[in-house]
């Protein structure tokens, strides 16, 4: 980002091409539409790319740009709550909802099901969290990012980070819960002790 600062064009390209993906998978977390998360990223990189004469290093690359981004995204998901209002978590998941996970190739249809309805089950719950808490809790799995980075990108202390944290992931222990309760059919001769 110094050399960004500095004129270098091509270190924006680079800063472009690594966090481009990273950010648009962040962002269509956060708000649930492949669209709006590539519009957000890009106003992510134009706000990187104006405020780059500014910029000063006083945290990761990465921090500041994830703030960015997680603002921007906060900010999407209240302004359009409407239209979340209007969307059912029972209808099947349309073609921009993001990449689908594939199971392994020796998995059968069934479990294939299976894994795919406990994946969708496990979105749903993080989905249902407020807006900080699902912020903080995709930026800590799925981003891995540490506290101290996570704490500066929602402005908030690191107890009240672990303190939010511990609020989200208590929520998703009740909700997925279920989860743990129905086991997953083996297939004979795997998993088991004979």
């Amino acid at each position: 980002m110094l050399d960004v600062k500095a004129g270098d064009d091509a270190s924006f390209e680079f800063l472009l091409r690594k966090y481009r993906l990273p950010l648009i998978n962040f962002l269509g977390r956060m708000v649930r539409d492949a669209a709006t998360a590539e519009d957000l990223a890009q106003e992510v990189f134009l706000r990187v790319y104006r405020a780059r004469k500014a910029y000063t290093p006083s945290a990761k690359f990465t921090t500041w740009l994830f703030r960015i981004a997680t603002n921007l995204a906060l900010n999407s998901v209240r302004d359009n709550r409407w239209r979340q209002a209007e969307t059912s978590l029972d209808e099947p998941a349309g073609e921009d909802a993001g990449p689908r996970e594939l199971p392994a190739p020796e998995m059968r249809m069934d479990e294939h099901l299976i894994e795919r309805d406990r994946a969708e089950f496990i979105r749903r719950a993080i989905a249902s969290l407020p807006e900080k808490q699902r912020a903080a809790v995709l930026l800590h799995k799925y981003e891995e990012l540490d506290y101290g980075e996570i704490a500066r990108i929602l402005d908030c202390s690191e107890s009240a980070l672990k303190s939010l944290l511990f609020r989200a992931y208590e929520s998703l222990r009740v909700q997925l819960a279920p989860l743990v309760i129905q086991p997953v059919p083996q297939r004979e001769g795997k998993g088991r002790l004979s």
